[in-house]
Formats: structure tokens, C-alpha cells, sequence
């Protein structure tokens, strides 16, 4: 699979895949902007609603045919991706707008500024283009997927805007609201457009029988269907948060999360893969195979009922019953596909006192030495809230990502990180009990 040339502003070159992944990146590093994909689907040079927006807060088009992935940090390279399924775009879409956008900075400060256009089926590249020559731009329509005469193509823009994501969706006739700094001001429209096209979502497959683990007694609801994607309240939030270790926590309610689906979303990547065994910290660290995470959910109603979501034992939870979270299945991937997600819903928040959210290894991994993850919980009606787990330095098998806490009138996110290492013959499970005074009792269980 050899990388094609990088292609100069304005070029074109047909695109023949039925689905592709558009993959935006750049380098990371000290004063680097962070910066975002998004794609507005557009009929005679505008969108026909807000829905026709997909980015951050709004990650999959009610077609289903484009979709954000999210982003990929792979040491100083990170990547963040769109998937296009080009053959079931609306025959009404003439054209997909890739456009980036820089949080905290201009694309002058972005180095190593590119896209590239992949084969869904078999990664193979088959457009690129490396950007230049930005400076004091805060949003980029980086290129287009567009029809000519029935054949899809992909066209190199590379033209700016210096009032950020909200002048250029408001440009492309989006109706933003954004209680963030700066104002959205409509900004010089681009001269090209084009359409896109989503790729079909990744089938999850389902993982050898594992050995005997540890789950619930208590029998899970059965679990409902997943609610299809809403389409957003108008006018679209472009606001988001990033948690870190100085500022770990948010409101749900400051956010505009009080009602509605909760989506959290693990993504994963593996930094170096290992053949064999390699040290790290004086502790073996394996790669071998499909890693295999498990998101999964420690919960206590305000009843006093406890218990867990997870794969394992089949307690995927339910949605519209207690416990009011819901696991939506077991990926196996995590670098390429939408990873692992669970559905809290915020309509019956006040029936929730708190939830820890966490992670384990199945197989794969014997620590979370050498992967990167990324934790984006995403309420139907408020602002992406986001982080990473950083480096772990310990031989960690779980790791609790997120405590959440009913305060009595809001939902408070704490970011938490914390990889633990479980003591001898204690599961993962039994360790997050114990580091959170959760009090249950386990017994062996299987996926």
C-alpha cells in the first residue's frame, strides 16, 4: 500500500471506493491547537438543516452514511477521522465539505496540517493533501467529495477562516449556538464545496468464549434497542470541555445536559506493538492478537440498588428501566472502529446517585502500558466532554475513567484516570468495588 503524492490546491482526483475514511492529521506537541474533523452535506451549496452537520457533538448524519470516528493520538502523530459510505449518500447531496477546525489556536501554530483519503475496505490511500501554507486561519475547508456525472471525486481546497468552526458552519447555512469566547461572525465563503460519503459502520465481532470472570449475581434487564440518532435541537452547540488534571470536573447541567441520551464512548490505540514480550517498568507487557477492552459501569440508585453494566455475564443494563445505562456491545478493536459505548439516560437522572465508569483488559494486554485511549462522554442536548488517560506506569488491568455524582440537583462529570493494579486472585471488578466503597459481592462469570 504505497502513499500517493500530495496533491496542489485545487486538484481533483476521482474517487472509485464505495466507502472511505477521511483522515485528518497533524502533529502534536507544546502549544499545538487541538484541532477537529467535521462535514456539512450540502444540496445547491448550503445544508438543508442543522442535521447535515456532522462533527464532535453531532457524530453520525441520521443516514447514517457519514459518520465522525473521532481521533487517534499515536505519539506525536494524531489523527481524527470521518467515514464516508459514498454509495448510500442521498442522491439530493451534491457534495461533502471536509472542514477542520483549531480549538486554542490557529492552524499557523498546527504543524504537519494534511488529509487523507482511505479505502474503507482496505485502507489503501487514495487521495492526499498536505497543507502549507495557513497562518492566522481558525477553521479550514480542508477538501470535498463531490459528484461529477455520477462518479464521486475528491477535490484539495486548503481555504480558511479566521472566525473558527462557527463562521464556517454559519457560512455553509448552519444556525449556531455557542456560549463559548468568541463570537461566531460569518467569514469569506469558500469557492469549492463538495459531497460525502459515509462508510457503513464496522460489524462487531463477537470474541472467543473467555475464561471464567467475575460479574453480578443479580439477573440484568434485558436490554431495549438502542434509540436511533436524534437530530439536534437547532440552533447546533459547538461548545465542548476537556478535562484535565487541573481542572477535572464539569456540570452536566452547566453544560446543557439535563435531559436525554448520554453517550460514552472509549477509543483506543495501541502506541507499539510488541512480538513477544517486552519490559516496561520491570513488569512483561504482551501484545498479541485483537486487544480486547471492556467498558463497563459500577452503579448506585438513589434506592440503594447497586450493581454493574458489562459484557460479562450478559448485565448489559437497560435504558428505560433501571439501571437507566445501557451497554451497546463488545468491540474488539477500538483503533478502528467507533470502540466501546454506553448509554446513560438523563431523563432519569435523579434516580442515579453515582456511577464509576471504568475499563478493563479481557486479552490482548497484560497492562494499559502502551495504549492510548480517549474518554468523550456526549449528553444529547449539552456539550461534548472529553479526555485522555495519559501514560500508565503501572502494571494497571482496569482503570476507572469517570466518576459521576448526583449533587441533588445536577449531575457532576469527575474526570479520574486512575489505572489499579489488582492484588492477587482479586478480578478487576472486586478492585474498583474496593477503591470505591461499592460493598458488592461477585461471582464468576463469562461473556
Amino acid at each position: 500500500m504505497g502513499a500517493s503524492m500530495s496533491m496542489l490546491k485545487g486538484a481533483n482526483l476521482p474517487v472509485t471506493a464505495p466507502a472511505v475514511r477521511v483522515e485528518l492529521g497533524w502533529r502534536s506537541g507544546p502549544g499545538v491547537p487541538d484541532v477537529d474533523a467535521s462535514a456539512l452535506l450540502l444540496v445547491s451549496g448550503k445544508v438543508r438543516s442543522d442535521a447535515d452537520f456532522v462533527f464532535y457533538n453531532q457524530p453520525r448524519h441520521a443516514s447514517g452514511t457519514v459518520r465522525h470516528e473521532g481521533k487517534k493520538p499515536g505519539g506525536a502523530e494524531v489523527t481524527d477521522t470521518l467515514a464516508v459510505d459514498l454509495a448510500g449518500v442521498e442522491p439530493a447531496v451534491e457534495r461533502i465539505v471536509l472542514a477542520a477546525s483549531a480549538d486554542g489556536g490557529t492552524f499557523g501554530r498546527v504543524p504537519g496540517l494534511r488529509v487523507r483519503v482511505l479505502d474503507a475496505a482496505t485502507g489503501a490511500e487514495l487521495a492526499r493533501y498536505d497543507s502549507t501554507d495557513a497562518t492566522v486561519e481558525t477553521a479550514f475547508v480542508v477538501g470535498e467529495l463531490y459528484r461529477r456525472q455520477g462518479q464521486w471525486k475528491f477535490r484539495a481546497v486548503g481555504q480558511g477562516y479566521d472566525s473558527g468552526l462557527a463562521g464556517l458552519a454559519t457560512d455553509f447555512g448552519i444556525s449556531v449556538d455557542d456560549p463559548g469566547p468568541s463570537a461566531p461572525a460569518p467569514p469569506p465563503a469558500p469557492s469549492r464545496t463538495t459531497p460525502p460519503a459515509p462508510a457503513a459502520p464496522p460489524v462487531r465481532t463477537a470474541p472467543p468464549v473467555p475464561p471464567t470472570r467475575p460479574t453480578v449475581p443479580s439477573a440484568a434487564p434485558t436490554p431495549p434497542a438502542q434509540p436511533a440518532p436524534s437530530r439536534p435541537a437547532t440552533p447546533v452547540r459547538l461548545s465542548k470541555v476537556t478535562l484535565t488534571k487541573d481542572a477535572p470536573s464539569v456540570s452536566l447541567a452547566k453544560q446543557g445536559g439535563t435531559s436525554g441520551a448520554m453517550r460514552v464512548n472509549l477509543n483506543w490505540q495501541v502506541r507499539k506493538q510488541f512480538k513477544g514480550w517486552g519490559a516496561k517498568l520491570g513488569r512483561a507487557v504482551a501484545m498479541h492478537g485483537d486487544l480486547d477492552l471492556d467498558l463497563c459501569a459500577l452503579y448506585e440508585l438513589t434506592d440503594g440498588r447497586k450493581g454493574v453494566v458489562q459484557a460479562l455475564g450478559n448485565a448489559f443494563g437497560a435504558l428505560n428501566q433501571p439501571p437507566y445505562i445501557h451497554l451497546d456491545g463488545d468491540d474488539r478493536t477500538g483503533a478502528v472502529s467507533s470502540g466501546e459505548n454506553l448509554t446513560i439516560n438523563l431523563d432519569h437522572k435523579d434516580r442515579l446517585r453515582r456511577v464509576v465508569i471504568f475499563v478493563t483488559i479481557y486479552e490482548g494486554a497484560r497492562s494499559f502500558a502502551d495504549l492510548d485511549a480517549t474518554v468523550t462522554l456526549q449528553p444529547q442536548h449539552g456539550a461534548a466532554i472529553d479526555f485522555s488517560l495519559g501514560e500508565c506506569t503501572v502494571a494497571s488491568t482496569v482503570c476507572s475513567l469517570a466518576l459521576i455524582t448526583n449533587t441533588g440537583s445536577d449531575l457532576v462529570v469527575q474526570r479520574e484516570a486512575r489505572f489499579l493494579v489488582p492484588e492477587r486472585g482479586v478480578s478487576p471488578q472486586r478492585t474498583i468495588d474496593y477503591a470505591y466503597g461499592w460493598g458488592m459481592n461477585w461471582t464468576p462469570g463469562r461473556k
